[in-house]
């Protein structure tokens, strides 16, 4: 049967081997990448709720706290706040755009390197690293089992999630500095990828491109395995990098111009675009924030954003095992639905307990509800939107175009998660619990435009994921069916 989560002495894809040490060390070194990014991610929601840290930068936000009449969707409505959170995310896009240019020339193993040893010079490098990390893991897995490795980029960032959250709650009884201990914490994952980054390969895709034959041919030989038709597979690597060679200048101005292309560049704007309106970003960031919202304390508050980080690391590992097995739209399509159904819960509980203008307290069943709720929201993104909005953009796009695709994939990505942690807080605090009709809505939206316009690309090599898309119903008029293409076995 097609697919599966890790069947170590199952054939690879048309070329033969199996699943070797070497290759399920090197994707798990390359998706420790984001690391990084869920620490990121998960201190910087929870260090905002610690007294000692709002009292140093964001007093306002305590004198809200301490009034006897307050509204409790506005508690954290603070520009300066939003702007401590959101910050990280526009040096990240704009390095996203140049990164792809970067990783042709040197490699996509020396800017995995390279964004951990200067995870420190800020947000900008690092944001390199998370655009290269999952186009290795692609470019690197077997196509049979390229779903569930690329998966392993979305679980070391939820790991870096959960630690971070953890430290938070284990750091926020240290009062005075206890949140600088939280966000110097985030040398510890820039560490492990620095050092790992030196342990791993570079892509055949990327060795061939700069002209190294053969290491290319080393490289997929350690990564296969003895049994593998290495040959075979280097071949159809090699013609697909010729191609993009033939036309290697223009990247970008080709994916944004030529008809082609369009599919194409729908998806890089689609994808990551929808990723981050399910909502699912805000809630990482600001969890301990809505968590205080509908009535538990800080502490609390900490602990459940602990809870919900779990649960969604524990769900990722659903996706790991199903996507190479039943495909990558039905798994959109189910999360797609249960995370509308919690959205819309937590919509009516919020709604009908605390009220229109915050100033009712919510009893704690019905807190106790919006936690669970919210952590069945958090499972369904965990095995559906989340490692699928890292997935897709990693593999549909030609060699060609694969780092200029990746790139605006990343900055829409990263765009629309700085606009979101801009304004949440504030539309949390006008929109009240309507906020979560709304991400119900988006939600709807996608998994629509899911279920009529991409295509299944389970087990297609990269090699032959054009015939998918000139074989669609819909964008099959946007590309010339080649021929030379080999057919996938969907």
């Amino acid at each position: 049967m097609d697919g599966g989560g890790f069947v170590v002495n199952g054939p690879a894809s048309d070329y033969g081997g199996g699943l070797t040490f070497s290759m399920i060390v090197t994707c798990v070194v390359a998706a420790s990448g984001g690391l990084i990014f869920g620490y990121d991610v998960g201190v910087s929601g929870g260090v905002t709720t610690m007294e000692s840290f709002l009292r140093l930068f964001f007093p306002e936000v305590l004198r809200k706290m301490s009034e006897a009449k307050r509204d409790e969707y506005c508690l954290y409505d603070s520009q300066k706040l939003t702007a401590f959170t959101s910050s990280l995310y526009i040096a990240g896009l704009a390095a996203s755009l140049v990164a792809g240019s970067l990783t042709k020339a040197v490699g996509r193993q020396a800017i995995l390197l390279l964004g951990g040893a200067l995870f420190f010079a800020g947000a900008a490098v690092n944001a390199a690293a998370v655009n290269a990390a999952p186009v290795y893991l692609a470019e690197v897995s077997p196509p049979r089992w390229r779903g569930a490795f690329t998966t392993g980029f979305q679980f070391f960032l939820l790991i870096g999630v959960v630690v971070a959250s953890v430290v938070n709650y284990a750091t926020a009884r240290l009062r005075r500095w206890g949140w600088r201990l939280s966000v110097g914490l985030a040398a510890a994952p820039a560490a492990l990828l620095l050092l790992g980054a030196l342990l791993i390969p570079d892509t055949p895709s990327s060795l061939l491109h700069r002209g190294m034959p053969d290491a290319a041919r080393a490289a997929l030989r350690r990564l296969r395995g003895p049994a593998a038709d290495v040959d075979a597979e280097l071949k159809d690597v090699a013609r697909a990098v010729e191609d993009a060679r033939r036309n290697e200048e223009g990247a970008f101005a080709r994916i944004l111009l030529q008809r082609r292309y369009r599919p194409h560049l729908v998806m890089a704007f689609a994808v990551p675009l929808f990723q981050q309106l399910t909502g699912v970003i805000v809630l990482a960031f600001f969890s301990p924030i809505l968590f205080q919202t509908v009535g538990f304390g800080s502490n609390a508050a900490l602990m459940g954003a602990v809870i919900l980080a779990a649960v969604d690391l524990v769900a990722i590992l659903v996706s790991t095992f199903t996507v190479d097995r039943y495909g990558r739209k039905v798994l959109f399509i189910l999360g797609g639905v249960q995370m509308i159904i919690s959205l819309v819960a937590v919509s009516w509980i919020m709604g009908s307990k605390i009220g229109g203008n915050g100033g009712a307290t919510i009893a704690k069943p019905y807190a106790t509800a919006v936690v669970v709720l919210l952590c069945f929201f958090s499972a369904a993104y965990g095995w559906s939107w989340g490692p699928l909005g890292w997935i897709i953009p990693s593999e549909i796009f030609p060699v060609e175009i694969r780092s200029a695709g990746q790139g605006i994939s990343v900055a829409v990505g990263l765009g629309c998660t700085f606009v979101q942690t801009q304004t949440f807080l504030a539309m949390l605090c006008r929109f009240k619990f309507a906020t979560f009709a709304y991400y119900a809505g988006w939600v709807t939206l996608m998994t629509v435009f899911v279920a009529a316009f991409l295509p299944e690309t389970r087990g297609v090599p990269l090699e032959s994921m054009r015939s998918i898309w000139a074989r669609h119903w819909y964008w099959g008029r946007f590309i010339e069916d080649d021929r030379n293409v080999v057919e996938d076995r969907t």
